[in-house]
This record gives structure tokens, sequence and C-alpha cells, in this order.
């Protein structure tokens, strides 16, 4: 079955990966859009459900909420552990939506605990394929050979860490430290407790507003530009073929169920694809269908080093006025130059990939600094 076609139901070990992207990679509260959107770029999400005790995630359980996910309660009972309750009711509802809903090809598991390697394997015994997510350095060894593809937090577009990326834990089968204790520590502290709401008193009000005003006022706002070369990006890392218009229209409405080309001025996507082959953005080409072409990023060096150029020029200027520069706050000292600087429309899916790609180039240097809190940027000898 093609990828457009997949249809997946994503399982979230939630305290294990809110508690390894804040211990591994200082990412607090938990950001799920990246992996809302890698997961959208291979097919479509039926479920979303996460499992923790959330009265430790309050920041977290409002966002997780917003973003359509079913949180499912795992209370701290007396006596008992709430990591394994987590675990087995997880398992649990895996096996039953692998026996009841036959229309799931794919399971995604967001977890790196090498507890979940037997579900792996059942799911895979199954028929289904298994996608596991997980932070590199709280992810067991044993749990990606038992997967069909997995996915590595740090390693997904828009992931920024905060500090330098924890070292990969090589034990053997063991639990990540912050995972296995018996009290894991809030991801974000609250200060104060808040009063206890009336029952069933739900706040959907907020997250209404802060809907409509996205969807009403964030249009004309979003990059056009940049969401469809990321968009593109992802699924030429994934597919087998090439990529068609219709593919591509599928996965950015899985991204943003709001996107319409006419926000931006166009009567139609294949008129929005059109304008970008003519800005040099995608390359278009004839498909087997009539009217659904085939798309590609162009390959264009000459674009790729007028971008490094930029990057490199910037921090040869900022090091020279004030030492080397942090990497916070560079993509603006960019757009200073080039007001529409994007890196996406160069393929890459974060600033910060942009600049470990000028790194891999050799054409800057870039390093952790526990001073700064920061990576800092540096020209090359």
């Amino acid at each position: 079955m093609a990828h457009e076609d997949e249809r997946i139901a994503l399982l979230l070990d939630y305290e294990n990966l809110a508690i390894g992207a804040r211990d591994g990679l200082g990412v607090v509260p938990f950001d799920f859009g990246p992996v809302a959107d890698a997961l959208a770029e291979r097919g479509r999400v039926v479920v979303r459900r996460a499992y923790a005790d959330w009265s430790a995630f309050d920041e977290d359980r409002r966002l997780m909420a917003r973003a359509q996910v079913e949180l499912i309660e795992i209370p701290q009972r007396i006596g008992g552990s709430r990591k394994n309750a987590a675990d087995i009711k997880l398992a649990v509802d895996a096996i039953e939506l692998a026996y009841e809903r036959d229309f799931i090809t794919t399971f995604a598991i967001g977890t790196g605990d090498s507890d979940f390697t037997p579900l792996m394997h059942k799911l895979r015994e199954l028929d289904r394929r298994v996608i596991g997510i997980g932070v590199q350095s709280s992810t067991s060894a044993l749990l990606p050979p038992a997967c069909d593809e997995f996915l590595f937090y740090d390693r997904l577009p828009g992931v920024e860490p905060s500090q330098e990326p924890a070292k990969p834990r090589r034990r053997r089968g063991s639990r990540p430290p912050a995972a296995a204790a018996a009290e894991p520590a809030p991801v974000a502290a609250v200060p104060e407790p808040a009063p206890a709401p009336a029952p069933f008193d739900i706040s959907f009000r907020d997250a209404a507003a802060e809907a409509e005003e996205t969807a009403t006022t964030g249009a004309e706002e979003r990059d056009v530009d940049g969401l469809v070369v990321s968009t593109l990006t992802g699924l030429m890392r994934q597919a087998d073929g090439p990529v068609s218009a219709s593919r591509l229209k599928r996965a950015i409405l899985r991204k943003d169920p709001t996107f319409d080309e006419s926000d931006h001025g166009f009567r139609g996507f294949g008129e929005l694809l059109r304008h970008l082959e003519g800005q040099g953005v995608v390359t278009l080409a004839q498909g087997t269908a009539q009217g659904d072409p085939e798309i590609s990023v162009p390959e264009d060096p000459d674009a790729d080093h007028d971008a490094f150029a930029l990057l490199v020029d910037v921090v040869r200027e900022l090091s020279a006025a004030a030492g080397p520069p942090q990497l916070s706050g560079l993509k603006d000292q960019l757009r200073k130059r080039v007001p529409d600087f994007s890196e996406k429309r160069y393929g890459f899916g974060s600033f910060l990939s942009f600049a470990k790609a000028a790194r891999a180039r050799n054409l800057v240097g870039m390093e952790w600094s526990d001073d700064s809190g920061d990576y800092v940027l540096s020209l090359r000898s």
C-alpha cells in the first residue's frame, strides 16, 4: 500500500518522550508539532492518543488537547506503578486496535523504552507497519531494529534543542533514568497549584478562540513557499517513486487542514505550483495522470551557494563587530539583508538544519556553548 494511503494510529508513551526531550534536548514543554508533521508526510493519522499521569504535565496537557490528541489518564495509585500502568494500557490499546480496526495499516509508537519491543514484533506479525518515535539519548538500542522505521525526535525538522543533545545511552535493554524513576519531575513546574475545576468544567473556549484567530488571520502570513518545499522534501525522503501534485496537496492538508491556495491569491493548486516553478522553487514534469504533474525540488547549486554565502557573510560581519554570534537570532540577521529568506526554500526543515549543513560543508564552525546555552558559530580558518 502506498504511503499516501496509510492510515496511522499514533500512541505516545508521553512521560518517556517528554522527560527524554527535557533531559536530552532541553525542550520544555514537549513540542508535538514536528511529530505531527512527520506523520502527515507518511499518511493519514486516524488515532492520536497519549498516555500519562496528566496531573504532572499541566501545560503539556493543554497543548496536546489543542493538537487534537486524546489524553489517556493514568493516575498514580497507592502501591502501584504508574509507569507499568501506562505501558500496559498502551500495549492493550494497540493490540485491540490491530484486531478491531482492519483499516489501520500503520502504528506509530512514541517511546524509547525497550519494554515495548515485544509489542512492535507482535504488530508486525499482524501485518502492520510499525514506526517508532523516540529521543535518541533515551532510546534503548533494542527498539529501532524492532520497527519498520524509527524516527529520532532530535532529527525531525522543527525540533530546536535548547542545550547540546545528550549522548545516547547504550546499556542493553535498560530504561532511561528519568522514565524509570518512581516520581518523575514534571516537565513544567507550576509555581502555585491552580484551583480544581468544577466537574466537567473543561475550558475549550481559549483553544477555540486561538484556532479561530489562526484560521482567519494567519493564512496570509504563512510562508507558502516554505510549506510546499518542506512538505515536498519530506515526501521525497520517504517516496519510492515520483511525488505527484495530488499527493503533495493531501500531505499539505494533513499538516494544515485550513490550507487554501486562494488565501495566497491563486485560483487552484496547479496555478500555485506553476507560480512556484516560475520562481525556481519547484520543478514540474508530466505525470502518469492527466493534470497531475510530478514535482521535485530543483537542483540549483547556485541558489544553495548564495544562501550559504549569505550565512558566511553575516557570521563574518557579526564576528568582527562583537565576536562569534549565537544561533538564536542569527536568522533575523540574515533577513535584515534578504527579507524573504527562508531555509525551507532550500529543502531544510529548520534553521538549525541549515546551519548544520553549512558546518558539514566546512563553511562555518558551530559548537555548543554551555555559558550561553546556545550554539555559537565561527568562520573556518
